[in-house]
């Protein structure tokens, strides 16, 4: 494995770290999982794309992919709160629409390119970097403010009431929160961060594509998932670091299967494999610790 492809391998995970955290608001939190971050992400692409496309400056047009991503998850807080659909529902429901609300952004067409386009990693601070460092500096700079922002926010009084509605809803209500417009709030949060993050992945593979959202929830849920796992037990904000962590342990396992000699097809199918693994590690925990047990009593029966 080349230094230069561990390099683009940590870029790869910092960028991608933000699906991660914006996932980790509503898997984690709230407790449940939103299918809308298939069709947010690749919204976040379009929008970001098309509006530089249209003479628009990449700052800008990062910023209205965060907010087309805010649009979208106040979709599925309407539909899920107010319509009382269940979440999951609601989210395939939006992120169904999603697909025909990209095609109108990209004018009818599949994908949309950036060739020879600005984008923020062809600022003039990235001139002179070393190949793939524009990547590395930049993810480490967005997630460094994305996870700061995240921690006060998450230590403030609305931040509190929102983990409260997460932790026991019924309590929360009985406080006085007002659970339906938290539910709203993380939901339009955690998409704007997913907007986000289909922004910064664009920009840096130089396209946007109408079916670069599949398959992006398991890559989200994988960056949290082996997060915990390699760290174990964690603060709230030490779980936050832990996602980009994760995020960049991920992309080394993807580098690992392809340097030997899988199909980049297969890639989706490795994803799935290695997120169900991780997921299953507390079943072989209890497995072990059972049989150990199981062993130390045949010991002490001898």
């Amino acid at each position: 494995m080349t230094f230069g492809l561990g390099v683009s391998a940590i870029g790869q995970g910092l960028l991608w770290a933000t699906l991660g955290l914006g996932l980790f608001l509503t898997f984690r939190i709230l407790d449940f999982p939103d299918m809308t971050v298939e069709g947010t992400f690749p919204m976040g692409a379009a929008a970001c794309v098309a509006a530089i496309n249209n003479g628009i400056n990449p700052i800008w047009a990062t910023l209205i992919a965060i907010g087309v991503g805010m649009l979208c998850g106040l979709a599925t807080g309407l539909l899920y709160t107010k319509g009382r659909i269940p979440i999951l529902l609601a989210g395939i429901l939006v992120m169904t629409a999603a697909y025909s609300v990209n095609l109108r952004i990209m004018h009818g067409r599949s994908n949309l390119t950036l060739l020879d386009k600005p984008s923020l990693l062809k600022l003039p601070i990235f001139a002179h970097s070393p190949m793939y460092f524009d990547s590395v500096f930049l993810g480490f700079t967005v997630i460094v403010i994305l996870t700061l922002v995240l921690i006060y926010f998450l230590q403030t009084d609305l931040g509190q009431a929102f983990i409260a509605t997460g932790d026991n809803e019924t309590m929360a209500r009985s406080l006085g929160i007002k659970t339906d417009n938290m539910k709203i709030m993380g939901l339009m949060v955690s998409n704007g961060v997913i907007g986000l993050g289909g922004a910064l992945v664009a920009q840096n593979d130089g396209y946007a594509d109408v079916n670069m959202g599949i398959g992006v929830i398991v890559i989200a849920l994988a960056s949290i998932i082996i997060g915990e796992v390699a760290f174990g037990e964690l603060t709230m904000n030490q779980r936050l670091v832990a996602v980009t962590l994760g995020s960049i342990l991920y992309r080394f396992v993807l580098l690992v299967v392809l340097k030997l000699g899988f199909n980049t097809n297969d890639l989706k199918l490795f994803s799935s494999v290695v997120l169900a693994l991780c997921m299953m590690v507390p079943v072989f925990r209890d497995m072990f610790n059972l049989k150990r047990v199981w062993k130390r009593g045949i010991s002490t029966h001898d």
